[in-house]
């Protein structure tokens, strides 16, 4: 569970093939370079506990935004997270991350993201995106449910480091 909520906090963002500046286009270049989230998850009947990422992305030739994140939830060991997510249309996404089971979407809804994709157990993640600062940084909420139940849910702050 910590797995799905980590994965979905720490990486909804995708990349962008278009070359308008992050800030009011996509999230791809937001993650190219190192960045770093901090956050809280808390899974029903369970106490909260910090979440803890860094990752370091890079745009491919294709366009395509390759992350690679190591990823520290609560007292668990770090572990790595790899993302691949490309623009398939304006202001739509897909991909995959190394935990999620099928496709990752991502749409562009007005000036948010939402992230969704499935997680072993019959997960659902929904995740949104908000810019702040121009993309200096974004705020994340993710929630998680299975059966239309809600079992989990997140926040994060995500900041660029570096190019």
């Amino acid at each position: 569970m910590r797995s799905v909520l980590l994965a979905a906090a720490i990486l909804a963002f995708a990349a962008s093939a278009e070359a308008a500046p992050p800030s009011t286009q996509s999230p791809l270049g937001f993650f190219e370079g190192r960045t770093v989230s901090e956050g809280t998850t808390k899974v029903v009947m369970k106490k909260p506990y910090k979440t803890r990422s860094q990752g370091v992305g890079r745009l491919e030739p294709d366009g395509a935004l390759l992350l690679v994140q190591q990823v520290q939830e609560g007292s668990e060991p770090s572990k790595e997270r790899r993302w691949r997510i490309r623009q398939v249309a304006p202001g739509r996404f897909t991909g995959t991350m190394s935990e999620a089971v099928g496709p990752i979407t991502v749409d562009k809804i007005g000036e948010r993201f939402r992230f969704r994709f499935r997680m072993k157990g019959g997960l659902a993640v929904e995740q949104w995106l908000t810019p702040l600062a121009g993309w200096k940084s974004a705020k994340s909420t993710l929630s998680v449910k299975k059966l239309g139940i809600s079992v989990a849910s997140g926040e994060a702050l995500i900041r660029r480091m570096s190019n």
